[in-house]
């Protein structure tokens, strides 16, 4: 890595927290704003005079929105604003499904292209294929223009039943196809995948916790103990949050009746305690819960759960620390503004919130940069712990509060220190488009191609990890993967697999020598 790439690890960083802040979703039920008041009305009046009286014309809709930005950023990182266009988008990711045609897809260059019909979707049931470009959705073009990827959509979604006629560009056939498509709901998996590591180990992966995540839990739970686990891995790295009630949901499914699971405090110093019920079908079995230091809010919550009832084990690295509780409520042009009104707290007491400074949002993604700097990514000593917050777990041990969950066991980043950012362009979208694209030069080459065959192939063929390289540079990323080949080969041949196969290919390679699930298998 050259000498100016120091500050990129930081910079990725930081992205991902400003995802982790905004996408830490909601943990209560919407409601309507309060009545007009006297500060209301000053705002509303100034915002007439711009429009009447201003020498220029403005866009009143945004100086509305900076007002809004500009009120919220002096409260707490996590109380934010959201637009429109945003605000449906995140809703139907949290509802768990939408009506669409079913396709992953991106820009590549300047045209819609498939990455990956969903399997049984309308899009693969009318005859879509990966690398099909989608020129037309009825009337509207969909390549050579600058659309957002919120007008893309648009296009392709709409009423269930309905069917839109799209005009396709098959590479592979070099020709121009008709293809009429039905929508239908669409779901909107939160649960990865749910699969037997070996015959007692089950693993389940949670990206989010949305309405239906509780449910695909369930399915999963059930499923691997019909299948002999006696011991499960619940696996929340990256995982920003979501709904309070689904991460007590799936704790009560390891607690034991009336054991505590969270409890939250407002302003008015009111508490509200949630208990776990007799509910439980795993109350019983050896359980590990992996964090890392992306896995926020709910996801601490269960992890807290877990952790201070002495249920299970915590494998990995110190998690977000996000303990703030949001409440989402709605605008009438469809925006809506998420306001913190309570804080939470593990069964033993703590908040594991991480320290702010109102109005200073900016610093708060500082945080990431001074977990760099300790060298805590590599160990559990480095790790900064208030020894004024201690609390005890139910049998007595000491845990921490203030700044996340502190794993039980920890695990180091699989690169090499200096190279952290290789760790998350790994996990980013940036391997999903590489491999897209050299699919894409020559499909006939994988046609027929099995899945233990290409296992096989990239056993011995290492020449994906140069053209990854190179990729990189042009994208203003310049690496040198040599001193990660395995680890960079990993995440290629895994990403082939899902493009070729499906998800659980995906994660049979990734799990493969995966080192937090190593930790636990030892």
């Amino acid at each position: 890595m050259k000498a100016t790439d120091k500050y990129l690890p930081i910079l990725l960083f930081s992205c991902v927290a400003m995802g982790v802040v905004i996408g830490g979703m909601i943990n209560f039920p919407k409601r309507t704003l309060s009545k007009q008041n006297a500060r209301k009305v000053k705002i509303e009046r100034l915002i007439d005079f711009i429009n009447d009286e201003y020498v220029d014309d403005v866009n009143s809709d945004s100086i509305v929105d900076m007002t809004v930005n500009s009120i919220l950023s002096n409260l707490d990182p996590h109380s934010v604003y959201l637009p429109p266009s945003e605000q449906s988008s995140e809703a139907e990711i949290m509802k768990g499904n939408f009506v669409g045609i079913g396709v992953n897809f991106y820009m590549y260059n300047d045209t819609v292209t498939v990455v990956k019909p969903l399997e049984n979707g309308p899009a693969a049931k009318a005859g879509i294929l990966s690398g099909d470009r989608i020129l037309y959705a009825g009337k509207s073009k969909l390549f050579g223009r600058k659309l957002p990827t919120d007008s893309l959509f648009n296009k392709l979604k709409g009423e269930e039943g309905t069917q839109v006629n799209l005009v396709v560009y098959r590479k592979s056939a070099n020709k121009k196809l008709n293809i009429t498509v039905t929508r239908e709901v669409v779901p909107i998996k939160s649960v990865d995948t749910y699969v037997m590591l070996n015959k007692t180990s089950g693993y389940i992966k949670i990206n989010r916790f949305a309405e239906n995540t509780y449910d695909e839990f369930r399915i999963g739970l059930e499923k691997l103990k019909k299948q002999g686990m006696t011991t499960l891995i619940i696996d929340l790295r990256d995982n920003g949050g979501g709904y309070l009630e689904r991460a007590v949901s799936i704790a009560d499914e390891f607690l034991k009746d009336k054991e505590l699971v969270v409890f939250t405090k407002n302003r008015k110093g009111t508490i509200d305690k949630t208990y776990a019920t007799e509910e439980g079908i795993f109350e019983t079995g050896r359980l590990f819960v992996l964090i890392d230091e992306n896995s926020a809010s709910a996801s601490e919550i269960l992890a807290g759960a877990i952790q201070d009832n002495d249920r299970g084990t915590i494998v990995g690295r110190r998690s977000f620390g996000k303990g703030l509780v949001q409440r989402e409520m709605d605008f009438d042009d469809g925006s809506a503004v998420r306001l913190t009104i309570s804080r939470y707290y593990t069964p033993s007491g703590r908040s594991i919130q991480k320290p702010y400074t109102k109005g200073k949002g900016d610093d708060y993604s500082h945080d990431f940069e001074s977990r760099f700097e300790s060298g805590e990514l590599y160990g559990k000593d480095k790790i900064k712990v208030a020894d004024s917050l201690k609390f005890k777990t139910k049998k007595g041990r000491i845990v921490y509060g203030g700044g996340g969950i502190v794993p039980d066991i920890f695990v180091p980043l699989e690169v090499k220190k200096g190279e952290e950012s290789l760790a998350y362009i790994l996990s980013s979208g940036l391997v999903g488009h590489f491999v897209f694209e050299q699919l894409d030069k020559d499909r006939q080459k994988y046609k027929g191609l099995k899945f233990a065959e290409l296992l096989t192939k990239m056993q011995n063929d290492f020449s994906y990890v140069p053209k990854f390289e190179s990729y990189l540079k042009s994208t203003g990323l310049d690496l040198k993967l040599a001193d990660n080949k395995k680890l960079v080969q990993k995440y290629l041949t895994a990403e082939l697999a899902r493009q070729l196969f499906g998800e659980s290919q995906y994660y049979t390679v990734i799990l493969k020598d995966d080192a937090m699930i190593k930790a636990v298998l030892k």
